[in-house]
């Protein structure tokens, strides 16, 4: 599959008709919301875990360097923690261009810290897509990240931000924290 999805995206039309739609981000999305938003709530997924392998050809990294930036692996038992924002379906447009890199997407059942849920969506680069880079140790992970530059900035800044946007929300993630302490010795 290219890594180009808007046109797949845009085929998908669940949503379309409904008034509002929450969405879930567990990357960039916890820290950089883009886009208007009637409602900000920190939010859950469970089965997925979010790894640091999908490329960056389009933001973070380019054709020829891909940074890294994370999507969501599925994991039995697994939790992962990010920000649920409710849309108008109008934003689709905007979204399905920032995450056209590969990801997809998805519907799911999006969990609230105060026991409820609601269904909504998330966008998820599978290993299907041409952008997709695949597991490798946390080290080569954070030296790749040290390396890569794009039009949206340093891959670098991607992971910090990410990083420290999970701190403020009192949620650890092993696999996010340990590449950027590799990281750190790589910017020294």
């Amino acid at each position: 599959m290219s890594h180009n999805t808007i046109a797949i995206n845009r085929a998908m039309d669940r949503f379309d008709s409904h008034a509002s739609v929450w969405l879930f981000g567990y990357g960039s999305l916890i820290f950089k919301a883009d886009f208007p938003f009637l409602e900000r709530r920190p939010a859950h997924i469970g089965g997925w875990s979010r790894r640091f392998w999908q490329g960056s050809h389009d933001h973070r990294g380019t054709e020829t360097a891909p940074g890294r930036v994370v999507t969501l692996v599925p994991e039995a038992g697994a939790i992962c923690h990010g920000m649920a924002y409710l849309v108008t379906p109008e934003e689709f447009a905007h979204l399905d261009y920032r995450e056209k890199n590969g990801y997809l997407r998805l519907a799911t059942s999006i969990h609230f810290e105060d026991g409820s849920a609601a269904e909504g969506l998330v966008y998820i680069a599978t290993h299907e897509n041409a952008a997709y880079l695949g597991p490798a140790s946390e080290r080569d992970i954070a030296r790749q990240i040290a390396a890569a530059c794009g039009p949206s900035g340093p891959n670098s800044e991607y992971l910090l931000e990410l990083a420290k946007a999970l701190r403020e929300l009192g949620k650890f993630d092993a696999h996010v924290f340990e590449i950027e302490r590799h990281l750190a010795a790589f910017l020294r």
